[in-house]
């Protein structure tokens, strides 16, 4: 069977599904925007925006604008593979950043299967939720509400469709929800897992870090609102004040990945920083940028605790693979991470604002490490009944998709 996947920075969300397809038999090939070691088994093609958005186009239509011209230029590409003799029988793709909005009209009778992470505007979801950085007024409402142009007419074009977690699948509308399943992308439990033998080095941590000393982790690919990152350092100078032998590891990045950017001439990350940093012992505060994946599974592996917030949007990988390494996940009370802990049995959770909060369930956590150990224990558990790469996902993809096409996938 040939199969195409189609993600502007693939493998993004498919980096297990691809090469199991490829492993299984099949012809795998990917479009994407930009050119990057493909996993085993698959060929990665290129296609690049020729045109840049216009200045004239109405402000509510920028962001439409641009995921149209993406779809043009991967329909351009797939006509220039279909020329050449390749058609798939099936394409999966992430729609978010509208792509896929042409694979009917290039391949009309492949099969089109849809990730879909979030649909935008929902009761009780992201926007709004924090006042300090999303007032609610009836122009951003308008804004917001057409980030789903392209995802809505994924709905309609799509033979199916998968949603990670069964809150993302519950803000579809509820006409295509029959359509859709829940499946995680997968986390690879065997490879990320507890070990008491595990220890950090990083060249901005003056002292190697063992599992069991008293280290405090969060970790986001940038640091910035969405993931409440700003919560958590306004918690840091009292959870310092508790726990002054405690180091404080924080991964991300100083850029955007979801909401509005900084003020110009900063960063969140700086903006917070400087919010607190005279109440902060700097010495014991290490800000470590993105880290290489055996970095960062490391640096899992030896917290005491783990820091997670985010607002009611997409759940983050590292949420369940900090579960899955066995920590004890100190994590917001919104939707997405309520999909996967339960406070006081396989994690601590708190209300997203509440830095008083955050810093009594910190404090407990590293202090009483010992008492905590089913919690812990429980936490990979949930992840290697629910999640687990082999076991779970990727069956649970294949057996939908070879329902779909009626064949063995």
């Amino acid at each position: 069977m040939n199969i195409l996947f189609i993600h502007q920075n693939f493998p993004g969300q498919f980096r297990h599904l691809a090469p199991a397809l490829a492993a299984a038999g099949h012809r795998v090939d990917a479009l994407a925007m930009h050119q990057r070691p493909p996993p085993r088994g698959v060929t990665q093609h290129v296609y690049g925006v020729q045109r840049r958005p216009g200045k004239d186009v109405h402000p509510l239509l920028r962001e439409a604008e641009t995921k149209i011209l993406r779809a043009e230029a991967c329909a351009a590409a797939m006509l220039q593979l279909a020329k050449g003799g390749y058609w798939p029988d099936l394409v999966i793709t992430n729609p978010g950043w509208g792509e896929a909005l042409f694979v009917k009209d290039v391949f009309p009778d492949t099969k089109l299967v849809s990730l879909l992470e979030f649909f935008h505007g929902t009761p009780d979801g992201d926007f709004g939720f924090d006042p300090e950085f999303s007032a609610p007024s009836i122009e951003a409402r308008m804004k917001h509400r057409l980030k789903n142009l392209a995802l809505i007419e994924s709905l309609l074009a799509m033979d199916h469709g998968v949603a990670p977690t069964a809150w993302q699948a519950s803000r579809l509308p509820a006409e295509y929800r029959s359509r859709v399943d829940v499946i995680f992308d997968g986390i690879d439990t065997d490879h990320v897992r507890p070990d008491p033998a595990a220890r950090f080095t990083h060249p901005q941590v003056p002292v190697e870090l063992a599992a069991g000393d008293p280290v405090v982790t969060f970790v986001n690919r940038n640091l910035e609102p969405y993931r409440g990152y700003h919560v958590f350092m306004r918690a840091l100078p009292e959870i310092q004040r508790r726990l002054p032998d405690a180091r404080v590891l924080l991964v991300g990045a100083d850029s955007v990945s979801y909401g509005a950017a900084a003020p110009a001439g900063t960063t969140w990350k700086q903006r917070f920083l400087d919010e607190v940093a005279g109440d902060l012992d700097l010495s014991r505060v290490h800000f470590l940028g993105q880290l290489p994946y055996a970095s960062y599974l490391r640096l899992l592996q030896v917290s005491a605790t783990h820091v997670y917030l985010t607002y009611p949007f997409v759940l983050s990988w590292s949420c369940l693979e900090a579960m899955s390494a066995g920590c004890h996940v100190v994590g917001s009370r919104t939707a997405p991470v309520q999909d996967y802990i339960e406070d006081g049995v396989n994690g601590s959770l708190f209300d997203f604002f509440d830095q008083h909060a955050l810093a009594d369930l910190v404090e407990d956590a590293v202090r009483n490490r010992p008492a905590h150990a089913s919690l812990r224990e429980a936490a990979r558990r949930t992840v290697v009944e629910r999640c687990d790469l082999r076991s779970v996902c990727l069956p649970q993809w294949r057996a939908m998709l070879s329902t779909l096409m009626e064949q063995p996938v």
